[in-house]
């Protein structure tokens, strides 16, 4: 499974303890490896707004609690610089989104 979200916690890995691999990727390689399909696990709307923009994907806000097997991928929309305001739709100055890899290894 492919999950596209905006935070990683510990809550989403199995609790026998695992190795998790973190890489940090550019927006195009999101893009392209979430076209044929994902799971959005983004919370809020006004962040999966702005990620559906900056992807060209349609990203839907979906409240989910996520458990990562090992076959699954996390990718994760880490705003950084501030807050959205409410009713966002691109990045206000000063904020910008990183996007991580995630995977058990």
């Amino acid at each position: 499974m492919r999950y596209l979200g905006n935070a990683f916690s510990i809550q989403m890995l199995p609790v026998t303890g695992s190795l998790v691999s973190v890489e940090p990727v550019e927006p195009d390689v999101v893009a392209s490896e979430l076209s044929s399909g994902f799971t959005s696990c983004i919370g809020h709307l006004d962040t999966a707004n702005v990620v559906s923009s900056l992807l060209g994907l349609e990203v839907q806000m979906n409240r989910i609690n996520v458990s990562l097997k090992p076959e699954d991928t996390l990718f994760v929309a880490q705003i950084t610089g501030g807050r959205l305001p409410e009713g966002s739709t691109t990045l206000p100055d000063g904020v910008k989104i990183l996007f991580f890899k995630v995977r058990l290894v």
